[in-house]
Parts: C-alpha cells; sequence; structure tokens
C-alpha cells in the first residue's frame, strides 16, 4: 500500500469515527465541487480539530482569513455561542458566493459574515469598527501574506488569543531558505514572526492525511 493511500485511510477511519460529516458539510463540498472551486478544504479530522480549539477556548468572536466554500467556516462556527460571532473574509466573489449558501443551510448566517475582497483591505476596515477581540483566528489564505496576516491577527485579538496557520509546511519546502517562491517566503516570515515577537508564543506540527503532507502552525497571544 502506497503512503498517500495509507493516509487517506487513516483519515476515513478517523473521519468516521471521531469527525463524521454530517448532511451539512456533506453539501458544502459537493457544492463547493460543482462550482469549480478548488480540493484545498481543511479535512474533516482537521474541521473538528479547529471546532474543539473553538470550544476548548471558549471561543464568542472569532476570525477567519479565507473562506473558500465555508467548510471550515462551518466547522469554526459550530463552536460559538448563540450570540458569537464568526467574521470570514474571502478575495474571490464567487467562493464567497458559494460559502454564503452553505452557511445559509447550515443555519449558521445569523451568526457568521463573509466579507469579500483582498484580506489586507477588509482588515484594516474591520480594525476600524473597533471590534470585539477575537479569541480566535484562522489564516488559510495566500500564504504570500502569512506574516501581514499574523500582524493583523494580533493586533485584532487578545492576550490568550489563539492564532493558527494552515499549510505551513508546503511538502516540506518549508525548509527552504534560499526559495524565492512567494508561498515559502510568506509562510517562513510568518514561522520567524511567531518565533521573534515578544507577545506570542507557538509551536508547529507536521500532518499527513488526505490533502497530503503539510502541517500548521498554533500560536498563543501572551500580552
Amino acid at each position: 500500500m502506497s503512503g498517500s493511500q495509507l493516509w487517506d485511510d487513516v483519515d476515513f477511519y478517523f473521519s468516521s469515527h471521531l469527525s463524521p460529516e454530517d448532511d451539512v458539510l456533506q453539501a458544502a463540498l459537493r457544492d463547493s465541487e460543482a462550482a469549480g472551486l478548488p480540493h484545498i478544504s481543511v479535512t474533516a479530522p482537521q474541521g473538528k480539530f479547529l471546532q474543539m480549539l473553538a470550544e476548548i477556548q471558549g471561543a464568542r468572536n472569532i476570525l477567519e482569513i479565507g473562506t473558500l466554500a465555508g467548510y471550515s467556516t462551518i466547522w469554526l462556527a459550530r463552536a460559538l455561542p448563540e450570540d458569537g460571532r464568526l467574521v470570514s473574509l474571502e478575495y474571490s466573489a464567487k467562493h464567497a458566493e458559494v460559502a454564503t449558501r452553505n452557511i445559509a443551510r447550515a443555519g449558521l448566517d445569523r451568526i457568521v459574515e463573509v466579507r469579500v475582497g483582498p484580506a489586507l483591505e477588509s482588515l484594516p476596515k474591520l480594525a476600524d469598527e473597533n471590534p470585539a477581540p477575537f479569541d480566535l483566528v484562522f489564516i488559510d489564505a495566500d500564504k504570500a501574506n502569512n506574516s501581514h496576516y499574523v500582524e493583523w491577527a494580533l493586533r485584532l485579538s487578545r492576550t490568550g488569543s489563539l492564532i493558527v496557520v494552515d499549510n505551513v509546511v508546503r511538502g516540506g519546502r518549508v525548509t527552504d531558505a534560499d526559495s524565492t517562491e512567494a508561498d515559502i517566503v510568506g509562510t517562513r516570515a510568518a514561522l520567524e514572526l511567531i518565533a521573534a515577537h515578544p507577545r506570542l508564543t507557538g509551536t508547529a506540527l507536521q500532518t499527513v492525511g488526505s490533502k497530503g503532507y503539510d502541517g500548521f502552525a498554533l500560536a498563543r497571544v501572551l500580552s
């Protein structure tokens, strides 16, 4: 059995026992595929992991940078209380349209807001609204701007907030200090920012699964 097939099988085993997808989540993936969106959503175990992080955190306010079809948005929003809030930023109007339908089908449109446009334009506007600090920030957008997203997450959060940066391993390419590829440069800059910033502590973990070899970084705001 190939390594990738084994990873798929283990993911399926974990999903079927610990994070089974209900009709709403399955429909979100079907609609994403039907609309021709890229197959880059988190897996079910990863979605459940995000949901549990938000629950452990006692999150009331969540910021997501990168909505895609709203699959991870649904997992995260389900961790929120009735009066919670999730703001998700999506560059593509097409993606946002699919996500908005999926979120409404999940019955979460009352607490989830999808904002369309480049995140680095949406984030200053969001800051101008002086929102309540975000308890958890999930960053899963264009990797070239990862360090900028971490900086904004820090600005919009509070002491004790969590920042999750997805896809930081890049198939192992993250170790290439000489790379000029935007995703590697941006990812390395984000990791180095987390390592050096006096208000952050963090770690990163490698993962394998249905989406291949990758990983995520987790940072906590210290002050």
